[in-house]
């Protein structure tokens, strides 16, 4: 299994994923996340080891890619796109765990400059976030440091039930 982790608020991020990698999952992650995974003692792999392509323009392009986005977004029921995933050789990615920039908290600052709105609008987090929720019955997507307990207790009791995927893939859009 394989998880991609790359969040803004780090509460409780790296006990999450130290769960994680105790039930078998393969943690990607990119920059602060991963430097912050990294020093708590999380093993973690970079996304560009997914990719085959390292981070550029300072950053703002890292996860978006199709090695990302098939494997975010194929049906795992579908006989074809598993096909594809094997022939591209993309591996199927079951879990996001995207938090995105305080935009609107950074951008209401007295004296916010242009330039630091404009490094604060994420690009890659809500596509992987959509992605995710858009094939939640195999992808579960947590935008929420609140729902780190309840998806570890389930996925300890066997796995993530499909109405809490899609309360977690709704929970995404807000």
């Amino acid at each position: 299994m394989r998880a991609i982790v790359s969040v803004s608020d780090k509460l409780g991020v790296a006990s999450f994923t130290k769960e994680l990698v105790k039930l078998g999952f393969e943690v990607f992650s990119t920059g602060g996340t991963k430097k912050s995974l990294v020093e708590s003692g999380v093993p973690v792999k970079g996304v560009s080891e997914i990719t085959g392509f390292p981070e550029i323009l300072d950053g703002r392009v890292k996860t978006l890619h199709p090695a990302v986005h098939g494997g975010l977004l194929a049906k795992r029921n579908f006989e074809s796109h598993m096909k594809e995933l094997q022939d591209n050789d993309i591996q199927p990615i079951d879990m996001v765990v995207v938090n995105l920039y305080p935009f609107v908290q950074t951008v209401s600052k007295e004296g916010v400059t242009l330039d630091t709105a404009l490094e604060n609008i994420d690009i890659g987090g809500p596509t992987m976030i959509r992605a995710a929720a858009k094939n939640f019955p195999s992808v579960l997507v947590v935008v929420d440091p609140a729902d780190y307990p309840i998806v570890l207790e389930q996925l300890k009791n066997g796995e993530v039930g499909m109405a809490d995927r899609q309360r977690l893939a709704q929970k995404a859009f807000q």
